[in-house]
């Protein structure tokens, strides 16, 4: 319900995903009285580095020309507090611009992974979560200093070289045009060069984000590659990945380089002429001493705009990659479109479920299901069986929406579920899988998924109803005891317990139960089909089967071979039909080959 209450922008959704100006548009819009407070220091500052030279040289002047002590030291004073003042604004320039960046990018990055949860089953199976962590955090991170500093100091390096200009052009002509040319030749020359590590950058983000995806699949697998002596080949897959990233970093560098260096060699020689026009005018006696000063000053105060200006475009070349790869990102889109608002399925009660001539493909593979047909009244249980591969998780998977199929209608309480809208099908249809993620939280929160909405006497009371109260009493903490890293552990049958409470906190109309029982004790199992008989009582229930305890608390049957009903009826009547697969699978004829 969280996620259908928030939406993206329209301009975030467009199908090429939004340009870097939309982006800076669109997270920079809401800190219009920060970005004002900036300008004002641009400004500010601006004008302090251009009268700092300008105070400089009437000391030299006035000392030269004789001027008093209290005179020289007055002026010294006000340089001083030009210094100190400007020094005092960076600071607050700086503190300003950083909580611009950090507000921005991390609305950014809460957009991306909203985006990226919205997402169907194959994008996340075809990008690991390490490979998402580089997307959602490590491209936006080179975004940073688009938003806090690029437009300002942009316009910040503007307005200082415009001011540079101006005054060598009051001081001298001659000195100005030198100035003016020197500048053009400098943009010209970083115009030209202002692509040329774009794609560089991009590729570096790539490789780094291979890395990522790839250290954290190879040490999530630690014990399994221990275990199978696998040590070998994980490091030189690292190192592998490692070349390619060193080199596309390297190529990337050499980029910059290349345009860094390249101002350097120009900033010397017209620095040089600067000071050689500004000397030859001293000795024909058109400049004073402190004239001179000022116009090296001055040469050097504009190699600094300048050089920013190059740095700029490095940023600039850097953030166009990630911004490129963010807006691919936001291009992407689900396979499965969202329905619109349509009438609800209801508060509560068990929900019926129907295949209607299912069949489904995984991308361009063979079929996993074929021609499925089955119809399950409310308030029944289907326990679905068959071995590995007959299309048993395919079946659960399309039965919550997770996707599409490519032929035929699932059904939800009389409606398609194509047409109903995800919050609403997620309130309605509860999974407890296999195999449980905890999460690094307290029970509490393991167990509502962080909806503050419900009360601890409502967690407790359902873990009450489903006799599991010992769930909640993990530690010293209880509810408030933190599980997963860092904290108290649950057991695998403790899970499946942590797992049943979310789904009965649901109130579900159909449950989807991949069986939970395989892999517990049998103390914790018998407390889990306690807790599972209460989850199913007055509801509609798909168990995929592992166990034939399991079967014994279904109402009917459906057997799949190879993606296709091979058998599909009440229990009873199944169980004593000796031809059936079912009276088969119990005698120990099939047990081998269907579970």
């Amino acid at each position: 319900m969280i996620l259908s209450a928030i939406e993206l922008s329209p301009e975030l959704r467009g199908q090429r995903g939004p340009t870097m100006g939309t982006l800076v548009r669109r997270y920079l819009r809401p800190h219009i009285t920060g970005l004002t407070m900036l300008g004002a220091f641009l400004l500010a500052t601006t004008l302090l580095r251009l009268v700092a030279p300008l105070i400089i040289r009437s000391f030299i002047d006035l000392a030269r020309g004789g001027a008093d002590g209290g005179t020289l030291t007055r002026t010294a004073v006000l340089y001083l507090l030009a210094v100190v003042a400007a020094q005092v604004i960076a600071v607050a320039d700086a503190v300003v611009a950083s909580g611009i960046a950090w507000r921005a990018t991390n609305r950014l990055r809460n957009d991306l992974f909203l985006h990226c949860l919205r997402l169907d089953l194959p994008f996340h199976h075809s990008n690991s979560p390490g490979v998402m962590v580089e997307r959602i955090d490590g491209d936006v991170e080179t975004l940073q200093n688009l938003f806090s500093h690029f437009v300002v100091r942009l316009a910040g390096n503007v307005l200082l070289l415009l001011g540079v200009l101006t005054v060598m052009l009051a001081v001298d002509w001659r000195l100005g045009i030198y100035t003016i040319l020197f500048t053009v030749v400098v943009l010209l020359v970083l115009r030209a060069v202002r692509n040329i590590s774009v794609s560089p950058w991009g590729r570096q983000r790539e490789t780094s984000a291979e890395m990522v995806g790839y250290l954290e699949e190879a040490l999530t697998s630690t014990e399994d590659i221990r275990a199978n002596g696998a040590e070998i080949h994980a490091i030189r897959s690292f190192q592998g990945r490692s070349r390619e990233m060193r080199s596309a970093t390297v190529r990337a560098l050499l980029g910059v380089g290349l345009i860094a260096g390249l101002t350097t060699a120009m900033f010397q020689p017209g620095i040089a002429g600067a000071l050689g026009v500004a000397t030859i005018l001293l000795e024909h006696h058109q400049l004073t001493l402190g004239t001179v000063f000022l116009v090296f000053n001055y040469a050097l105060l504009l190699t600094q705009p300048l050089e920013e200006l190059g740095r700029q475009l490095q940023d600039l070349q850097s953030a166009g990659a990630g911004a490129t790869r963010v807006a691919e990102l936001l291009a992407t889109r689900s396979t499965l479109p969202e329905a619109p608002a349509a009438d609800r399925l209801g508060e509560g009660g068990p929900l019926a479920l129907v295949f209607d001539r299912v069949t489904f493909a995984y991308g361009d593979g063979e079929p996993a299901l074929r021609h499925i047909t089955f119809e399950l009244p409310a308030g029944e249980s289907l326990g679905v069986i068959g071995r590995t591969g007959s299309g048993k998780t395919t079946l659960a998977r399309l039965a919550l929406r997770l996707y599409d199929p490519s032929v035929g209608a699932v059904v939800v309480g009389g409606r398609d579920v194509r047409t109903i809208p995800t919050a609403e099908l997620r309130a309605r249809v509860a999974l407890v899988p296999q195999e449980v993620q905890l999460l690094h939280a307290t029970v509490r929160n393991n167990i509502t998924l962080f909806d503050h909405s419900i009360t601890d006497e409502r967690v407790r009371q359902a873990l009450e109803d489903l006799n599991i109260g010992r769930v909640g009493n993990r530690g010293e903490g209880g509810l408030n005891e933190v599980l997963a890293a860092g904290g108290v552990d649950l057991s695998g049958g403790e899970a499946q317990l942590l797992a049943l409470a979310r789904a009965f906190l649901l109130n579900p109309g159909l449950v989807v139960l991949d069986e939970a029982s395989s892999r517990v004790d049998p103390a914790t199992e018998q407390a889990l089909e306690g807790a599972m008989d209460r989850l199913l009582a007055g509801r509609t229930a798909v168990v995929i089967a592992h166990r034939l305890s399991t079967l014994q608390r279904v109402d009917r049957i459906l057997v799949l071979e190879e993606g296709r009903v091979v058998e599909v009826g009440r229990r009873a009547e199944l169980a004593a039909d000796p031809g059936s697969h079912l009276a088969r699978l119990l005698r120990g004829d099939l047990s081998e080959a269907l579970l």
